[in-house]
């Protein structure tokens, strides 16, 4: 099997960056684009038209894709976090989320892979490139969020020295595929 490669996105990839963070959102994407949908519009369109933007973190230029065989098969999307305490969430499914955002740590929102090509690596793979982003861009700590209920998730993060460090309870809506908690996780950079 040949070997994957990881690239910047471009603009290009952003409906395929949509369908990635759709699988890696859970259903939160699935919510937050219901919200931005224009009547009768596919909420991929608006994942796409989102990530298409260049002035927002949700964007294409904060993506790195994994191609193999020529197509694409993940995505990591990480930024610098830059939480400003502006009050409560008003909305009461997002509220948990925003709760657990860590200032001035390098973000991981969303990494994905599609099912046939996982357990080859390569997400470790992505997880370290996240963490020479942040190294390159001088952040001292990453930061990720992931639902208590993905075990298989958080074994990932917990093997490569992420650490649980707070949780939120999820609000529950027919669109969320998990309940329970959001887990907070936090990885030091020595």
């Amino acid at each position: 099997m040949p070997q994957p490669r990881f690239r910047p996105a471009r603009r290009e990839d952003c409906a395929a960056i949509a369908a990635l963070f759709r699988i890696s959102s859970d259903g939160i994407a699935d919510y937050i684009w219901t919200q931005l949908a224009q009547p009768g519009e596919d909420i991929l369109a608006v994942g796409r038209r989102r990530y298409e933007r260049e002035d927002s973190a949700f964007s294409y230029r904060n993506c790195t894709l994994v191609e193999d065989e020529g197509g694409i098969i993940g995505m990591l999307v990480a930024f610098p976090m830059h939480s400003e305490p502006t009050g409560e969430q008003n909305d009461p499914v997002l509220a948990p989320y925003s709760t657990l955002e860590v200032d001035r740590s390098y973000y991981i929102s969303g990494m994905a892979l599609l099912p046939e090509h996982r357990g080859r690596g390569i997400g470790a793979r992505l997880l370290q490139l996240a963490e020479e982003q942040a190294r390159e861009q001088g952040y001292k700590a990453l930061s990720l969020i992931v639902f208590e209920q993905n075990s298989g998730a958080k074994r990932l993060y917990e093997r490569y020295g992420y650490r649980e460090v707070k949780r939120a309870t999820v609000y529950p809506h027919p669109l969320i595929r998990y309940t329970g908690d959001a887990v907070l996780m936090l990885k030091a950079l020595a």
